[in-house]
């Protein structure tokens, strides 16, 4: 990447990563909209899964909903890339995605796994992310304000130290795995 253009190229891939995960330009809220006290709730299952994986799926869900706070002194701008794992009826999931929230969390929870063995992170992007456009980019998101991402995206990507991953967080969007690289 040229200098030159690197704030441009940034402000656009920060505008394609808002239109793929269904951003745009926010609207004027007020204060009480931007901090919830609760997060958004993720749809529920319709039924509860069984099996052998059952306690596993419950319990990579519970921590990808785990309460995370805002710090204070948090930089006011951070950069961020991620991999995205979407299930059937997440916000922008594209019409051929068929697997559960049980089943896309544990898939985020195997390329985390994968990740913290060393695995290099483009290629688990390749392999893992569906986000358009993320594999070109390595899951680059760029550099982000609290206000330019969901909740649980920021609370996760602003508590995390550089070159530190986040564990499974869970969007509207779906489960992500985010890496602080600025």
């Amino acid at each position: 990447m040229m200098k030159a253009s690197k704030g441009g190229f940034v402000s656009l891939l920060a505008a394609t990563l808002l239109m793929a995960c269904g951003g745009g330009t926010p609207e004027p809220v007020t204060p009480a909209e931007k901090a919830p006290e609760k997060a958004v709730e993720a749809p529920k299952p319709e039924a509860a899964p069984a099996g052998p994986d059952a306690e596993k799926a419950a319990q990579c869900i519970a921590t990808a909903n785990a309460q995370r706070a805002k710090f204070s002194g948090e930089p006011p701008k951070v950069t961020v890339k991620h991999i995205l794992v979407r299930y059937k009826g997440t916000k922008n999931a594209d019409a051929s995605i068929t697997r559960t929230r049980e089943e896309a969390c544990l898939r985020a929870m195997e390329a985390r796994d994968k990740l913290r063995e060393g695995a290099d992170f483009d290629e688990m992007v390749k392999e893992y992310s569906e986000e358009p456009g993320a594999a070109s980019r390595g899951g680059s998101v760029g550099e982000i304000e609290r206000s330019m991402v969901v909740k649980n995206f920021a609370d996760a990507a602003f508590e995390l130290s550089v070159n530190q991953m986040s564990d499974v967080v869970e969007t509207e969007f779906g489960f992500h795995l985010i890496v602080r690289s600025q």
